[in-house]
This record gives C-alpha cells, sequence and structure tokens, in this order.
C-alpha cells in the first residue's frame, strides 16, 4: 500500500515538466561530471602502471562514493534552503503558517526526486566505464590497456546517450549534441594521456 502510493506521488511529481526539468539537469549534469571523473581515473590509473583491474574498480568506486554523495548532499541541501525559501515566501503573501501541509509534503518529495537524479547521474556515469576493468589484469580477458580503451568508449557512449537525450528534449539535432557531449570524453583522456603527471 506504501508501495503505491509512492508510486502515484512519485508519477504525479514527474507529470510536471518544472519538476522534471529540475531533476533532468542535476541527472544529466552530475553524470557527466562522473563520466569524466571515471574517464581521467581509468587513464591515470593505467599510465600510473596499475597491473590489476579490481584496483581500478576500488579506485572507480571510491569516486563513484565521494561524487554520489556530493551529488545527493548538496542538491538536498540547496533544494531545502530553495523551497524553504519559496514557502516563506508564501507565508507571507497568505499569511499563513504552511507547515504540516500538503504544499510543504510535495516540497520534501520533490526535493527527494532531485537528489536521487543527482546521485543516480554520476554512478552511471562512472559505473559504466568501469565495468571493462572488472575482467581486466594479469591473465585476464582484456589487458589493462584494453580495458581502458573499452572504458573510455563505454564513457564516449553514455556521454552521448546524455547528449543525445537533451538535444532530443531541446528540438535540436540529437546526434549533433550527442556528438559534442562524447567529444568530452574524447578530451579529457587525451589530456591525460599528453600532460605529464
Amino acid at each position: 500500500m506504501i508501495a503505491v502510493g509512492l508510486g502515484q506521488r512519485l508519477r504525479r511529481l514527474l507529470g510536471k515538466e518544472d519538476v522534471l526539468s529540475i531533476s533532468r539537469r542535476y541527472f544529466v549534469s552530475n553524470g557527466f561530471d562522473g563520466t569524466l571523473t571515471c574517464i581521467g581515473v581509468v587513464i591515470g590509473a593505467v599510465l600510473s602502471g596499475v597491473t590489476d583491474g579490481f584496483v581500478v574498480v576500488k579506485i572507480g568506486l571510491g569516486a563513484a562514493v565521494g561524487l554520489g554523495t556530493s551529488a545527493v548532499w548538496s542538491v538536498w541541501e540547496i533544494e531545502r534552503a530553495e523551497t524553504r525559501a519559496e514557502i516563506m515566501r508564501m507565508e507571507q503573501a497568505m499569511l499563513t503558517d504552511l507547515g504540516d501541509t500538503r504544499i510543504e509534503s510535495q516540497q520534501r518529495g520533490v526535493r527527494l526526486l532531485h537528489a536521487t537524479a543527482s546521485g543516480l547521474g554520476p554512478l552511471i556515469g562512472v559505473l559504466v566505464p568501469l565495468s571493462p576493468f572488472v575482467v581486466s589484469g594479469t591473465e585476464s580477458i582484456l589487458t589493462m590497456v584494453e580495458a581502458a580503451a573499452v572504458a573510455v568508449v563505454l564513457g564516449v557512449g553514455v556521454l552521448s546517450v546524455f547528449g543525445a537525450y537533451m538535444g532530443s528534449i531541446s528540438g535540436q539535432r540529437w546526434y549533433v549534441s550527442a556528438a559534442r557531449m562524447g567529444l568530452a570524453g574524447l578530451v579529457v583522456a587525451l589530456l591525460n594521456i599528453v600532460l605529464p603527471g
């Protein structure tokens, strides 16, 4: 019964374009950050001589935890402050206390949705490109260099999906948006290869 109520509430929130557009921005923006971070991590690990794919996975998971926590926490606090300010403006205009009302409850639901979307973006952005390292290293299916190449391709793919999605909802040519977003992954990979460090 609780799950049905939550599902209905979620559908109602997702049906509001202003709510959906903000969640979408958080999801894509933080997914973009997570993907580029992962590409940098895997290239850096391989160039540093790491020979065990599970070490790269551990490093990547550490980045995912950090980015995911940052994404959820920051958005929760930002949205809490913004929605509280909005409720205060409404209270002043209506000359009434809106605490423990449907409006406040709805604002909490919106805040939870935004924070969840914000945290899911970097998790996808890190976990997808990181996946080849599960089967890489000495005496494995992929060499470390091959796993890094596959990770970059997967990262570029994730970025391209983000770009295609954003392009399609904004009426742009989805493939141009996909190419622009995917290009960022290649740039990060190349910068990590050519820059000293």
